[in-house]
Formats: structure tokens, sequence, C-alpha cells
């Protein structure tokens, strides 16, 4: 039974990793390019804000997925407890890869919270009003290196995730 959960929570934790992964990249590497071009000026702003505000909500549910399965699967492949205030434990190369993980995870939460919650809504709410002003290209730029770094951030994330079962780094 143990083992079919394990599963389960495996499958459910690459679903949303892909979909969190899969939105940024199509926000970040289709979506904003696309806009970017003369023909689509009139309605680039108000489509980037509505396919933002739609993602948001998207991709924090699959970063919960994400949190309650990776928490169930570290538990589910028998790590006790007691090992999360066990130097030993994040010394070794299993440890230190989940540890790196969940570092990088934090600042992916950290950042995406910024960008989602105040960077984002902050760019467009200036670009709807002069997107044309210094403020709007600068807020625009912070914005888009953001993502592209919380992107960079999450696909460093997945690597970690792949060695995991492998036994870790080194």
């Amino acid at each position: 039974m143990s083992h079919t959960v394990y599963l389960i929570s495996v499958w459910l934790h690459i679903i949303a990793a892909m979909v969190w992964v899969g939105g940024m990249a199509a926000l970040g590497l289709l979506m904003v390019p696309t806009l970017r071009q003369e023909r689509f000026r009139d309605v680039a702003t108000p489509l980037l804000h509505a396919s933002a505000l739609r993602f948001r909500w998207i991709g924090w549910g699959a970063l919960a997925v994400m949190l309650v399965t990776g928490v169930l699967n570290v538990w589910l492949r028998g790590v006790p407890w007691s090992a999360w205030v066990d130097v030993a434990f994040w010394t070794s190369p299993w440890g230190l890869t989940l540890g790196l993980k969940l570092l990088l995870v934090a600042i992916v939460v950290v950042m995406s919270a910024a960008h989602d919650f105040y960077n984002g809504p902050r760019a467009i709410r200036v670009m709807e009003e002069a997107p044309d002003s210094p403020e709007a290209r600068s807020l625009r730029k912070q914005s888009s290196w953001m993502g592209r770094l919380t992107l960079l951030l999450s696909l460093a994330i997945v690597a970690l995730a792949v060695l995991l079962p492998r036994g870790g780094l080194g």
C-alpha cells in the first residue's frame, strides 16, 4: 500500500513541477517575446496581465502540491522525522542534495511571491498608465529578469530532484 501511495505522490510531484516550470517557460519564452512584437502593442499589457493572473493561481497551486508531496515523498522513502535535526543526515550525499533543493525552493518561493504580489502588479499598473515611461521600462526589465532567474533556479531544483533517487550529490 505505501509503495502505491509513494508512486502516486511522486507522480503528483512531477506533474506539479511540470505545470510550474512549463508555465513559467511558456510565459517567459513564448508569450513575452511574442507580445513584444509591434503588431501586438495594443493588447500586450492586458493580455500579459490576464495571463499572469491566471497562471499565478495555477502556479501557487502547483507549488502547494509540490510542498505536500515533497514532504510525503521524503517520509515514504523512510526518512524519519528525527533525521531533520541530525547533522549526519544533512552532510550525507542524499541529505546534502535535499538540503540544497530545499534552499533553492525557499529562494524560488520568496522570489515568486515578490514577483507575483509586488513587482509584477506594479509593473502592469505602470505599463497601463505610462507604457513608454522610464519607470515602466525599468519595471518590465526587473520583472523579466526575476522571471528568468526563477525559471533557472526551478530547473536547478529539477536537476537536484533527478539526483535524489540516485543517491544524491557525490
